[in-house]
């Protein structure tokens, strides 16, 4: 009778704490979706008018200033310039899409006993002036080796520098006088000693103008006797975290990239604008031809930096404005705001390998609750669907338990990342918190959406090009604390993607071409245009980089100023000219008879590829947390979970993580087998009772909060020939 009355006892205390959880009533999921789509109208009535209109043009509005040494060993060089300057002001206004102010100014300089020894024309319109300025310039003069650089660069420093984006183009075979910039004897050299020169000029301070000017600077390289003064050179501006580049065929080439590693990682500030200028060598040789490519390449390749520079102004300060300069005082302000931040949160970061395994290593409990994308079948008219309104991205209540790292162990701009795993999965995964606040779980919403969205595109677009370069992109799980009621403290849930990560594009004309035949970043640059083409210039998804072919935090530009409009990567009309001003088509662009141009663009007039092949039916694992796209074909599935397809890394934690639980319905004590992974990767408290003894609607099934049930939606996706990409 003791032995039965213990069990009985045990069995009530199990029931007790089994029947403690319970999930939300489906009345519950309708308000929250409902208190979300609120605070989602809040959040976009606030939000002021995009600060971003006319930025392109502003970003673009470029001073460029030839630097040319005018000795006797250059003429062919002068030629060049004078006899190309129309046509390079011609190919900048082109890729400018005729909308930027481009002006142009020239300094000439010999050597110290030339007279004259610098030549200037102040920043004109005017091709007409520059050409007949050019004509006045006679190759003559030298004396010894080294010229007269730095009283070039000095009066190149002095004109009047107006618009954003700022270039100094650098024509020499000859290097500054000093041994520190070449390998002369001192014989050669009439002013080996720095700062000997009659100016008295030295080359940092010079340097330290030039990046507090936000000038970008290019070599053109000639000969290789300019090497050293290059290699000099770029270390002012690595020092600061710059874009430099030295041509591999530079002497000092392993020796710079080795200095401007150890000059970046001594440099405390990551994000600052002046660490997005650029440096560059180029090789001219004797190619006179390539002087106005590669000059057209190092303006294009200045104003994608200026334009980060003014994006990131504007989304950091709220887009307000004000001031007479606007970018240079918001500039200024982030960089003291962020320097503090960095030197703070910097310290805090942990810097040790993962230990997923180590019990108690993810040493913080949250219970939470938030918002996922609805796994759903990709059907022929989805994608339409999904680009003509909001509501049809759907989305899903979750309730999740989650243990993660006290400390972060990385940090962007604006949030902190941390490791994380759910209580009932062995699948690895990050948490992202704001360092501030101010988000609300609406603007992480409106950023899963955004996700979401980029994954449709990326199924029709894997589709049509082949498993060789397919994309995919992570799915993110919008969540704040059960308890919490102000909606400020939100965080993102986010798969743990191990591996190197590549920047491929961003939102406002960078385009990676470190490695343009890699077979990722070329499907990235064409994913990009062909989001264009297939939404007829409504949206372009871009700002990729990720781990291989999965990619995460992308942008999305639309042409509906209301969409996305929380969103502070979204530029607008601004943000197609960006990347259409960068963009060169590749062979994925060709395969897909891509017709959207530049030049459509600029005269706003594209034209595009009307219909697409339909593709079959394609899904993405039903585990909201993963996310993965798999093909019908080859996803696991079972009688157990109708409708359900899963990744081959969610499949066996569905069996793995079975238990078995009393059943809490009146009657005879039973128990029943229960998959908590299954219930987890639905956003949902497993039930607590069995099969038998459930109730219809009495807790949200799998059925999306928002749009029909999973299995109805795979039935119903039905096979057509062709898409219109015009008829959305």
């Amino acid at each position: 009778m003791r032995r039965l009355a213990e069990q009985e006892r045990a069995i009530a205390e199990r029931l007790r704490m089994e029947a403690a959880l319970s999930g939300p009533s489906a009345a519950d999921a309708r308000r929250r979706v409902q208190e979300l789509k609120r605070e989602a109208l809040a959040a976009r009535s606030e939000k002021p008018k995009r600060s971003n209109d006319g930025m392109f043009k502003k970003a673009y509005a470029t001073d460029l200033l030839f630097l040319i040494d005018t000795t006797g060993s250059m003429y062919s060089y002068i030629k060049a310039a004078r006899d190309q300057v129309k046509r390079i002001m011609d190919d900048i206004t082109k890729a400018f899409f005729n909308e930027a102010e481009v002006r142009i100014a020239v300094v000439g300089y010999k050597d110290h006993a030339d007279k004259p020894n610098i030549q200037f024309l102040d920043f004109t319109t005017s091709i007409d002036d520059v050409r007949s300025f050019i004509d006045k310039f006679k190759a003559s003069g030298g004396g010894d080796a080294p010229e007269d650089v730095l009283g070039g660069i000095d009066q190149a420093i002095n004109a009047t520098w107006k618009n954003q984006t700022r270039c100094i183009i650098h024509i020499a075979d000859a290097p500054a006088h000093g041994r520190i910039f070449h390998d002369f004897s001192d014989s050669a050299d009439d002013y080996p000693e720095p700062g000997s020169e009659p100016h008295r000029l030295t080359y940092q301070p010079l340097f330290k103008k030039m990046i507090d000017m936000n000038i970008n600077y290019a070599l053109l390289r000639i000969k290789n006797a300019t090497d050293r003064m290059a290699l000099t050179f770029m270390k002012e501006y690595a020092a600061i975290s710059s874009d430099c580049k030295l041509l591999m065929s530079n002497m000092y080439y392993d020796g710079g990239i080795k200095a401007g590693m150890a000059l970046r990682g001594a440099s405390s500030s990551k994000g600052t604008a002046k660490g997005d200028l650029v440096f560059e060598e180029a090789e001219l040789g004797t190619s006179y031809s390539a002087l106005r490519h590669l000059v057209v390449r190092s303006v294009t390749t200045s104003a994608s930096r200026t334009a980060v520079r003014m994006s990131t102004s504007s989304s950091r300060t709220g887009g307000k404005g004000g001031t007479k300069n606007p970018l240079t005082t918001q500039l200024q302000a982030i960089e003291e705001d962020e320097d503090k931040i960095e030197e703070a949160s910097e310290s805090s970061l942990e810097k040790v390998p993962p230990q997923w395994d180590t019990p108690g290593w993810l040493n913080e409990k949250l219970v939470l609750e938030g918002f996922s994308p609805d796994t759903v079948v990709h059907g022929a008219d989805t994608l339409n669907a999904m680009m003509a309104h909001d509501d049809n991205i759907r989305l899903s209540i979750m309730e999740l338990t989650i243990n993660k790292r006290s400390k972060p162990f990385s940090q962007g701009a604006l949030r902190l990342t941390a490791y994380a795993r759910t209580a009932a999965s062995t699948n690895r995964y990050v948490v992202k918190s704001f360092k501030r606040d101010g988000k609300r779980l609406a603007h992480l919403a409106e950023d899963m959406r955004c996700q979401a969205l980029c994954k449709a595109f990326a199924l029709e677009f894997n589709a049509l090009v082949g498993d060789k370069h397919a994309i995919d992109f992570i799915v993110t799980t919008c969540l704040r604390g059960k308890t919490t009621t102000s909606g400020t403290d939100c965080m993102s849930l986010e798969p743990y993607i191990e591996g190197e990560y590549v920047k491929y594009n961003n939102n406002c004309s960078y385009v990676n071409d470190d490695n343009p035949k890699d077979e990722f970043n070329q499907a990235a640059q064409a994913f990009s245009h062909f989001t264009f083409e297939r939404s007829w210039g409504s949206f372009l998804v871009c700002d990729l980089q990720g781990v291989g072919h999965v990619l995460t935090d992308p942008a999305i530009h639309t042409l509906d100023p209301e969409r996305f409009k929380l969103a502070d990567t979204n530029l607008g009309k601004d943000g197609f000219k960006f990347f259409f001003a960068t963009h060169a088509c590749n062979e994925i662009c060709e395969k897909l008879e891509l017709k959207s141009t530049a030049a459509g663009i600029a005269s706003n007039n594209c034209e595009f590829r009307e219909l697409w092949p339909s593709i079959d039916n394609t899904v993405c694992c039903t585990n909201k947390l993963c996310g993965k796209i798999v093909r019908v074909s080859s996803a696991k599935k079972s009688e157990e979970y109708p409708g359900c397809h899963w990744c081959d890394v969610c499949w066996p934690q569905l069996s793995t993580s079975k238990v078995k639980w009393m059943c809490v319905a009146p009657g005879p004590h039973h128990e029943f087998d229960v998959s908590k992974f299954y219930y987890e990767s639905q956003g949902q408290i497993p039930p607590r009772k069995c099969p038998d003894h459930r109730e219809r609607d009495t807790t949200v099934s799998r059925t999306a909060v928002m749009g029909g049930s999973f299995f109805s939606r795979l039935k119903g996706a039905n096979k057509q020939k062709n898409i219109s990409g015009k008829a959305w």
